[in-house]
C-alpha cells in the first residue's frame, strides 16, 4: 500500500472541534432546547410589548388617554357623561355642573354606576386621580373613556362653568 492511499483514523472529538471552529457561525446547529428557549423569549417579548404599550382594538382607540379642558368642554356641552373622582370635600367646594360624584376610593365598589354604554370623562383637581380613574373603568372593560388634564383646577382658569355646595 502506497503512502497516500493509507487511511488514518480520524479522532471524532477533534473532528468536531476543528468542524466548528471552520464552519461559519450560521451553519452551526442550535440544540433543541435553545429553539425551546428562542420560542418562549419570543413569546414572552410579544405579551410584554401588548402589555406595555397597550395594543388595543378599534373599539377602544375611539378616545385617547387624556383631553385638553377645552376638548372636555366641547363634549361636555354635547351632554358626555362626566365622573368626579375628588373627595366630597372638594366636590362641595367646587365642581362642574351635571357631573357625578364617585371619589377615587369608591370607584372599584360603585363601577356599576358609570354607564358602559356612552362616552365617560374622568375629572379630578388636577389630572393625576382622573388618570387613574380612568384605568379603573378600563380595567373593568370601559371603552369610551378618557382622563381630562389639568383637572377642574385649569378648567376653572378658562372660566368654563362650575358650582359650590353638595
Amino acid at each position: 500500500m502506497s503512502k497516500k492511499n493509507k487511511k488514518q483514523p480520524i479522532k471524532a472529538s477533534s473532528t468536531r472541534s476543528h468542524v466548528a471552529k471552520t464552519l461559519p457561525r450560521s451553519t452551526r446547529r442550535l440544540p433543541v432546547w435553545g429553539w425551546a428557549l428562542a420560542g418562549i423569549l419570543f413569546v414572552a417579548a410579544i405579551y410584554l410589548a401588548v402589555r406595555l404599550i397597550g395594543v388595543s382594538s378599534p373599539a377602544t382607540a375611539s378616545l385617547p388617554d387624556e383631553i385638553t379642558p377645552q376638548q372636555a368642554q366641547q363634549e361636555y356641552q354635547k351632554g358626555v357623561y362626566v365622573l368626579d373622582v375628588r373627595t366630597k370635600e372638594e366636590w362641595n367646594q367646587v365642581h362642574i355642573p351635571n357631573t357625578t360624584l364617585i371619589p377615587l376610593d369608591e370607584l372599584p365598589n360603585r363601577i356599576s354606576e358609570v354607564p358602559n354604554d356612552q362616552q365617560v370623562i374622568v375629572v379630578c383637581r388636577s389630572g393625576n386621580r382622573s388618570q387613574q380613574g380612568r384605568d379603573i373603568l378600563r380595567s373593568a372593560g370601559y371603552t369610551q373613556v378618557t382622563s381630562m388634564a389639568g383637572g377642574l383646577n385649569q378648567w376653572s382658569a378658562l372660566g368654563y362653568a362650575t358650582v359650590s355646595g353638595p
